[in-house]
């Protein structure tokens, strides 16, 4: 009796790719004993016997794990949705240091004609001796990233300072298939090393700071997870600490943008947790990712909402980014951030565009989703007494509610290409979210921009891109700053209204392991009209000018 095993089915398929169906394969190599394995096969079964084991591969257990093979890595979710969009998204997404190194094609990769050799042409320090060679070998890939960004506020906030910041991200991730043999499985585990100033919090007063790699100083573990893929990778799931900013509430020609709000939107940033568990605040967390077909993916996660594990209101902390500065937290005593989001591409751009004869259309992905927080969130407006917060005989205490909701949309479409396979593209995104106002501070915000890719001859990984935002301050907010104003006797006191951003910005990608992006940035009524406490008159709109940088080593 024959033993059929996935090792043999899988080198008998290699064997009637190869050796037998082979035009170069003359009728007596034909005719040999099956080299695929040790059986001694007839010569007039051999065919017989290969199809027969090539077949019970897919006999076997669909439970079992299968992905792609051993000598690929898993790729992201955002370079997938780059594929589907015709590589005219920006080379890097700019949501947050973790989305940009998934965004990456300079992280090191297998080269075309060699699996086992790295490309590390856009990696400023190459192969390192062949250390990333080696590494690669047992499914190893190390990735480090440095960001640096120089800030200035030209006009109106609450100060005029330049001001830097930096971000040094170091990733290891290794490939279990090449390690072990768990064919599927995937570990990463990642830091952050954050330093400089935030120019947002000490000169803006805006709702979301004016860039998403804006973080307190600290040196601290970010993401440490295991990912494991089922059905010929068409459904993978992920378990522990992980920023969901990556996968979740994104768009992909938003992530051009530095402004944080095109990121991780405004409304979670302000109205969850510590921002919930995105940038630069990882949770524990499963994330459960279905891909039935190539235009439909489905994403479930379920995440402790609260990864600094403090209270809502830190006067001490209002990051909540300095309570557990390594990172080791892994809270998991809060409520369950629930988020799902459909997502559906049309007219997906195949891999190889030199192949196509057939115009396939204009690309686009439009997504649907929205999350359930089980966790409970201040009143904007009342205590626990049922007093006014603003009134003189408030305890100060936040009424609490039990759970807190967002509904979202986010589209991004192709508009315009001139011809096939050209690098050159116009492409659009709007994304809105709303959401209750007794519980949050912002209750509605959209995005929409409008990216082309490739702007000038020879310049194809360049995207120069114009972006508008706004977001709306809640109902049960905008009453308290009505119930300030009264209580204060008339001492003038802004009414909230919308905060609205412009951004301007070019991406350059200057070599393969580098790239700069100039921006200006215009924020209009910040954090919807807040009160400058040193001339105890509206914070004035701002004009910043930024330049950001990235270098992959």
């Amino acid at each position: 009796m024959m033993l059929i095993d996935r090792d043999n089915a899988q080198k008998h398929i290699a064997f009637l790719k190869t050796d037998l169906f082979s035009n170069s394969i003359s009728e007596k190599r034909k005719k040999i004993i099956c080299t695929a394995c040790s059986m001694n096969h007839a010569k007039t079964d051999c065919l017989k016997t290969c199809l027969l084991m090539a077949s019970s591969l897919f006999l076997l257990p669909c439970a079992t794990a299968a992905t792609a093979s051993s000598y690929d890595q898993p790729d992201t979710q955002i370079q997938r949705d780059s594929a589907k969009l015709g590589n005219s998204t920006p080379a890097v997404s700019q949501i947050d240091p973790a989305a940009a190194r998934d965004s990456k094609t300079a992280i090191p990769s297998p080269t075309a004609d060699n699996k086992d050799t790295l490309d590390t042409s856009g990696n400023l320090l190459g192969d390192m001796g062949g250390l990333r060679t080696w590494l690669y070998k047992y499914g190893i890939t190390f990735d480090l990233e440095e960001y640096d960004e120089l800030w200035g506020n030209v006009s109106g906030g609450t100060g005029g300072k330049p001001a830097y910041e930096g971000v040094t991200a170091p990733t290891i991730r290794v490939d279990l298939e090449k390690l072990i043999g768990l064919k599927g499985g995937l570990f990463n585990v990642s830091a952050l090393q954050t330093r400089g100033r935030s120019i947002s919090q000490e000169q803006l007063s805006v709702y979301n700071p004016v860039s998403g790699f804006e973080a307190d100083r600290s040196t601290r573990l970010f993401e440490l997870w295991y990912q494991q893929s089922f059905f010929h990778d068409k459904l993978d799931i992920k378990i522990g600490q992980q920023d969901l900013d990556t996968e979740f509430l994104i768009s992909d020609y938003g992530a051009l943008y530095l402004n944080a709000n095109f990121g991780w939107p405004m409304a979670p940033s302000v109205n969850l947790y510590g921002g919930g568990p995105a940038w630069p605040l990882a949770s524990p967390a499963i994330r459960f990712r279905y891909r039935p077909t190539n235009q439909l993916t489905v994403l479930f996660a379920a995440a402790d909402d609260n990864p600094s594990g403090h209270s809502f209101y830190n006067s001490a902390d209002p990051t909540n980014q300095s309570v557990h500065k390594d990172g080791a937290n892994f809270n998991m005593g809060g409520g369950a951030l629930l988020i799902a989001e459909l997502q559906y591409a049309i007219n997906p751009q195949p891999d190889d565009m030199s192949t196509v004869t057939e115009n396939p259309g204009l690309p686009g992905i439009y997504r649907l989703g929205g999350f359930y927080d089980t966790g409970r969130f201040p009143d904007q407006r009342y205590d626990t007494n049922g007093n006014l917060l603003a009134s003189p005989d408030s305890n100060g205490n936040a009424r609490m509610h039990r759970g807190n909701w967002m509904i979202y949309g986010i589209v991004d479409q192709m508009i315009w290409r001139p011809s096939l396979g050209s690098p050159t593209s116009l492409g659009v995104f709007v994304r809105p979210t709303f959401n209750m106002g007794d519980r949050n501070m912002v209750s509605f915000a959209i995005d929409a921009g409008l990216n082309l890719k490739a702007p000038f001859k020879g310049r194809n990984n360049d995207t120069v891109g114009l972006a508008w935002g706004m977001g709306r301050t809640s109902s049960g907010q905008r009453a308290y700053d009505r119930d300030l104003r009264y209580f204060n006797g008339g001492r003038y006191q802004p009414i909230s209204g919308n905060e609205h951003h412009i951004e301007l910005t070019y991406q350059a990608q200057i070599t393969p392991w580098m790239v700069l992006q100039p921006d200006l940035q215009y924020i209009i009524n910040p954090s919807g009209g807040v009160l400058n406490t040193n001339t105890y008159k509206k914070v004035g709109n701002e004009v910043v000018f930024g330049l950001h940088s990235n270098i992959s080593f």
